[in-house]
């Protein structure tokens, strides 16, 4: 049964990833049908990535009264909705109140199920779960352009993904039976049931401020580098536009295939190692793009960094227990993926200007700096919470 649950929870890991990069792909098609500005897909973004933020500073309270399994086929359920209303909606702001279901119930089941998966199951299984995001991450540009092509509209695209979590959400119903019910956490001086822990509780935590820069850090350099490679290969290297958009994209495959393969080093070296490791990639893929080597060389440092990205996020998810405890384990990943999604909302906005008023040449300078804070935080983190 034990294992039946971890197959399932591996499907809900790839149904995570399928509608996060739908948008992307539909939304050529979708602003034109509007009739609103291209930019538009920034504020249904924006809206998803708040919904996002605010359920995940929820996930302790959440967890703590209805537990991981109901959380999870709760907040399937939510983005399966959300998803069936993009699927009929033609209005644009129609698109943005389902929006906000869809960011809702994508922060709440990522912080719970990682912590279940941090607090139940070895390190490398959180390494390939995180792999079976990344397929599904991949599948969902794929069913978007498979329903383009075939001349059934970006509304089915959506509709089938939506198809897909329904399924997945009555797969999740018919499991709750599997899932380890959490034990009732009690306070140690009070004898009463413990609460949940409120961000100005989680800040206190001996570590907290520095684990949650560092997550910060690390989703700041994984989203700015995947934003903004294609541009720096082409504006600043001189790369054809069509070679540069391929060779992005092997960003992301070398996160995907460096998690797959992170999950079998992960039996052999500790989440810390994994982390530094990362950190190491990272620094040499960043010192390739720094250095004059031909233009072509810096396709190489990309897929580095994409290598080096590929075990930090599952190894501090991971780590989290060990550093804090089971008992905080669940508010301190809850805050953790809200400061991944401020992460992914500030910092690759930010070198947009920075690109804009000096010159996208700073790319990989600006990822080195976010690079060395991320570092350094790593390894305050390990002092603090050093037993």
């Amino acid at each position: 049964m034990f294992q039946l649950l971890l197959a399932i929870i591996y499907l809900a890991f790839i149904s995570l990833g399928l509608p996060d990069s739908m948008l992307g792909a539909a939304w050529p098609d979708m602003y034109a049908e509007f009739g609103v500005s291209l930019s538009y897909a920034g504020i249904l973004s924006a809206i998803i990535a708040a919904g996002t933020i605010v359920s995940s500073l929820q996930s302790d309270r959440l967890t703590l009264k209805l537990g991981t399994g109901k959380v999870t086929a709760i907040s399937v359920a939510m983005t399966a909705l959300a998803l069936f209303g993009f699927s009929v909606t033609h209005n644009f702001w129609l698109l943005c109140l389902w929006a906000i279901p869809y960011g809702l119930g994508g922060g709440s089941v990522d912080a719970s199920l990682n912590n279940y998966v941090a607090l139940h199951y070895e390190s490398r299984h959180m390494s390939w779960l995180h792999c079976m995001w990344g397929v599904g991450a991949a599948t969902g540009p794929y069913i978007m352009g498979y329903a383009l092509t075939g001349g059934l509209g970006w509304n089915n695209g959506y509709r089938i993904v939506s198809v897909m979590q329904i399924v997945l959400t009555v797969i999740l119903l018919l499991s709750l039976p599997l899932w380890k019910k959490r034990k009732t956490e009690v306070n140690k001086e009070t004898g009463e049931a413990r609460k949940p822990m409120a961000l100005r509780d989680v800040l206190r935590i001996r570590g907290a401020k520095e684990v949650l820069i560092c997550f910060f850090c690390y989703c700041a350099i994984e989203q700015t580098a995947g934003l903004w490679a294609s541009s720096y290969l082409n504006l600043y290297k001189g790369i054809p536009i069509e070679t540069a958009a391929s060779f992005a994209s092997m960003f992301y495959i070398g996160i995907t295939v460096g998690r797959a393969i992170s999950g079998f080093i992960t039996m052999k070296l500790s989440d810390i190692q994994m982390i530094r490791m990362g950190q190491v990639l990272i620094l040499l893929g960043l010192i390739i793009m720094i250095l004059p080597f031909n233009a072509y060389t810096s396709l190489a440092g990309f897929i580095m960094i994409g290598l080096g990205c590929a075990p930090i996020y599952p190894c501090i998810i991971h780590s989290t227990p060990a550093h804090f405890g089971e008992d905080k384990s669940q508010a301190v990943i809850g805050v953790q993926m809200a400061f991944a999604y401020m992460g992914t909302l500030a910092m690759p906005p930010l070198f947009g200007v920075i690109a804009n008023v000096i010159h996208v040449a700073l790319l990989p300078l600006y990822l080195f700096v976010i690079m060395i804070l991320m570092i350094v935080m790593h390894e305050a983190l390990i002092k603090a919470t050093a037993k």
